[in-house]
């Protein structure tokens, strides 16, 4: 979780200097984007039908895919994947709500 929102501060405080804006602004603004992406992301893997492709299909756009039926262990890993995607994604919102200068909470 640190080295995640570390590395979002950075960006997001290069992104403000080079831009002109306000440092703390900055910051919410990158924690909002990041987290953001990383819910999405976190539906999108938890929202996997139960078909894989076999390790053997050629890859071709107009070829017969072969496909399988996903493992328990397989579901079991998108579902808690899922989970820690969204739960870092709220906790950088969080951390964006708790830097933002433009709206005051209290």
């Amino acid at each position: 979780m640190f080295g995640l929102a570390g590395a979002t501060a950075a960006v997001s405080l290069a992104f403000g200097f080079l831009l002109g804006a306000d440092p703390l602004r900055a910051l919410a603004i990158g924690f909002y984007l990041c987290g953001s992406f990383l819910i999405a992301i976190g539906f999108l893997l938890g929202n996997r039908g139960p078909a894989r492709m076999r390790g053997d299909s050629s890859g071709l756009p107009f070829a017969p895919r072969r496909v399988r039926w996903a493992t328990k262990e397989e579901h079991e890993e998108a579902i808690n994947s899922s989970a820690v995607f969204v739960v870092l994604g709220f906790l950088l919102i969080i951390l964006g709500v708790l830097t933002d200068t433009k709206h005051q909470l209290f």
